[in-house]
């Protein structure tokens, strides 16, 4: 991928690291892990959905129906964790250029008193 990816594509890959999820779920943990900075609705997050299985990053992994429901299941494919993975590294890198400048600013920057 040569672009960076959006918040919500990483919370949704992020959560399926920890294996499969429906899509109630999906929407909870994107959530909760993203300290609420990311709040999905269904339609969203099934066009993103679509399209991450479009890219083979995510698969159907099965429906079920629970209370009268039907809960359609989703996992992690290996590419969408390569894809997952480079993201993370991209935004490590960014984040130490990030931290190693300020700490030089820090650094060059005279403390002056009130």
């Amino acid at each position: 991928m040569s672009t960076e990816m959006r918040e919500p594509t990483f919370w949704v890959l992020t959560v399926l690291t920890g294996g499969r999820r429906h899509g109630y779920a999906l929407i909870e943990e994107a959530r909760e892990l993203s300290g609420g900075r990311v709040s999905l609705k269904a339609a969203t997050l099934y066009a993103a959905l679509e399209r991450l299985g479009q890219l083979g990053w995510v698969e159907l992994d099965g429906d079920e129906v629970v209370d009268g429901r039907l809960r359609r299941y989703f996992r992690l494919t290996d590419a969408g964790a390569t894809q997952l993975e480079i993201e993370v590294a991209r935004l490590e890198a960014n984040a130490s250029q990030a931290r190693t400048r300020l700490q030089a600013r820090r650094s060059s920057t005279p403390i002056t008193a009130f």
